[in-house]
């Protein structure tokens, strides 16, 4: 594994498990100092001692709390380079005629405000950084930004949301003369732990493994090593240039129809 990112302080949001934890993983490793957040202590310790990362248990949608989420990050570590606005949920969705209420608002309060929350506070950081103000945020939104899900409404509109507040926030930074560079990823089917509890939970689970490998052309979901490498690319300074970008990784699962 290369040290591109030596020097580098990355901030991972919903990083006790999945992509997050990958993504921790992967930055750790590419030689970045790494402040992930999430609620869950008890997956945080494994992942705190096997990568030296630090855990701060975080909620992104409660706004009150993310200005000392700030202040720690500049008291401990002097710095912000990298942030990754992973935090996500599905729970309470529906299908347009099925969500209630409270799903919507559970769901956008995470997915939608909580990235917004994430790349402003990140933003609002990085702008202060010793040499001024750099860094690279990236968002994750999903390949259902651009092919919605019947029964999955607020995840699929908050998918497509996010995208549009990377891109917002990459102008702004650049108009600013901010060198912050804001892009957004869209991940596929991922080979997660969450998914294969899911699968193995089917009465018939190869049935159910081959429903998710179906999706895409190259017949396999993704793993969570390619989605965080991914992130470690636009993260790093070989990505000095890529602001504004939507980064599909599905394996081809929208580049097209299969036809008849």
């Amino acid at each position: 594994m290369s040290d591109r990112l030596a020097g580098k302080v990355a901030l991972v949001t919903g990083g006790t498990a999945g992509i997050g934890a990958g993504t921790v993983r992967r930055l750790a490793a590419e030689g970045a100092k790494v402040i992930f957040t999430g609620s869950r202590k008890e997956a945080a310790d494994p992942l705190c001692a096997e990568t030296g990362a630090t855990f701060i248990s975080h909620r992104v949608e409660d706004a009150a709390a993310w200005e000392d989420l700030g202040a720690r990050i500049r008291k401990d570590f002097g710095r912000l380079d990298i942030a990754f606005a992973n935090a996500g949920i599905e729970k309470g969705d529906g299908s347009i005629e099925t969500i209630g209420i409270d799903g919507w608002n559970d769901i956008v309060s995470v997915n939608q405000t909580g990235v917004m929350l994430t790349c402003q506070h990140a933003i609002r950081v990085m702008k202060d950084n010793p040499g001024g103000a750099t860094g690279s945020v990236i968002v994750n939104s999903s390949m259902n930004a651009h092919r919605a899900m019947g029964n999955y409404l607020a995840y699929s509109v908050t998918k497509a949301a996010v995208i549009a507040i990377a891109k917002s926030a990459a102008m702004y930074c650049g108009q600013a003369g901010y060198k912050i560079r804001v892009n957004a990823i869209l991940p596929g089917v991922v080979e997660t732990e969450m998914i294969t509890n899911i699968m193995n939970a089917q009465p018939d689970p190869a049935a159910a493994r081959a429903m998710y490998e179906g999706m895409s052309p190259m017949k396999r979901m993704a793993r969570v090593e390619e989605i965080a490498g991914l992130v470690a690319f636009l993260a790093s300074d070989e990505a000095a240039f890529i602001s504004g970008g939507e980064y599909t990784i599905d394996g081809a699962s929208t580049a097209g129809t299969l036809g008849v």
